[in-house]
């Protein structure tokens, strides 16, 4: 198994946490995302994902991109450790949590929307940042009330599963981009359990071999 992503792509971050709680041994290729233009520009990376986007995962003759196709497909060709729970009403409240951060959080404050922002729009760095803080904040206030229905030791119950795995990458930005957190008291208490396990410890930004 191979995977190609970038230490601090959000992504990229949610596929790692997916592959350790798999337990899935793999080749991990670097794709920085900023030096030369971004090698995901390159012409070598388009062959492999026209998106020009991280993470991608090679299995066997399988390719994929997408980071949520990737960890759905792990979870069906690597079923122990399930990051998704067999009963189809759980299953859609934890899909259901997954994509609220993945899918409405995540898209709006990545690189190449940062990107646009700073350069083809000429916002200022503060802009940026206010932006950054506005859609965190939006959807960190919606998803502690979530947390509130839902959440055990962990997002979804005291098991870990798909919902975690997209909340780790998200408060990692959070704190980056400095938003206070302090009005999320359920989304900081499942982040502090989640932290004390080995495989979030082997999946941090910080641990990658790329970490700058």
């Amino acid at each position: 198994m191979e995977l190609y992503g970038y230490w601090r792509s959000s992504a990229s971050f949610r596929v790692r946490l997916g592959l350790a709680f798999k337990q899935c041994d793999y080749t991990y290729h670097p794709v920085h995302l900023v030096k030369d233009g971004g090698e995901q520009h390159s012409e070598a990376y388009r062959k492999l994902n026209p998106s020009e986007l991280v993470p991608t995962l090679i299995d066997g003759d399988v390719k994929l991109n997408q980071s949520l196709a990737i960890l759905e497909y792990l979870d069906d060709c690597y079923p122990d450790n399930p990051l998704l729970p067999a009963e189809h009403v759980a299953k859609a409240q934890v899909r259901a949590l997954a994509y609220d951060l993945a899918c409405e959080l995540q898209p709006v404050t990545n690189l190449r929307v940062l990107q646009y922002l700073t350069g083809t729009l000429k916002c200022s760095d503060e802009q940026k940042v206010e932006w950054i803080h506005h859609w965190v904040k939006k959807s960190f206030t919606a998803f502690e009330q979530r947390l509130a229905d839902y959440a055990g030791d962990y997002c979804f119950g005291n098991s870990v599963t798909l919902a975690d795995i997209c909340l780790l990458p998200q408060v990692y930005n959070a704190v980056r981009f400095n938003v206070p957190l302090d009005d999320y008291p359920n989304l900081l208490r499942v982040h502090s359990n989640l932290l004390k396990l080995d495989a979030v410890q082997q999946a941090l930004p910080e641990n990658q071999p790329d970490a700058q």
